[in-house]
């Protein structure tokens, strides 16, 4: 996938300027497809300038026009034509994988405050992926019955709950072992 894919299914749930589409990868997109603003910002330069996405300025007071992306049939016709190609499963670069198995070459011991520190973020980051469904999906608050953009957005939602949740017990299981590796054993 592209950033050109992440910025159309953006914009088409919902068009923005550059600063709001930054805010967005900021609080959601950015969690499974990451973009620093400044790729953002020339991606979207670079789409408007091929014809898939219209700008009109939106007037400010004391501040300089805010300019508002939305996306045009070409954008339309891009994204289509990439959501029906056949794309390959993801394998993963995992940079702790690899030290947890480096470890069996020095203390396994010494990893353990970088793994429980994986652990911190990845329970930090499933506090917020359920905070934002009980707010946007399953709470008192959350629209009844969702349109079927709001069931796609859940359904990712829970995939990324689902992820942290077997991150934290795999987190949790090498934190097991890495303690008891570290014990000093009594034939040693």
């Amino acid at each position: 996938m592209a950033l050109e894919h992440a910025i159309l299914v953006s914009l088409l749930e919902k068009p923005g300027s550059g600063y709001e589409l930054a805010r967005r990868f900021d609080r959601s997109i950015g969690y499974f497809w990451t973009a620093t603003h400044q790729q953002i910002y020339r991606v979207l330069k670079r789409m408007e300038g091929d014809g898939l996405l219209a700008v009109r300025g939106l007037p400010q007071q004391s501040r300089p026009d805010k300019k508002e992306y939305s996306v045009v049939g070409p954008g339309r016709a891009a994204l289509s034509q990439w959501l029906h190609e056949p794309i390959e499963p993801e394998s993963i670069r995992h940079e702790l994988a690899v030290k947890i198995r480096g470890a069996a070459f020095d203390d396994p011991a010494l990893l353990i405050r970088e793994v429980e520190r994986h652990r911190q973020v990845h329970s930090d980051r499933l506090a917020h992926y359920l905070a934002g469904e009980l707010r946007d999906f399953t709470g008192p608050t959350a629209p009844t019955p969702l349109d079927p953009g709001q069931e796609l957005q859940h359904v990712v939602l829970r995939g990324g709950i689902a992820y942290e949740r077997m991150t934290i017990a795999w987190l949790d299981d090498v934190l097991a072992t890495l303690r008891r590796l570290g014990t000093p054993h009594p034939n040693t």
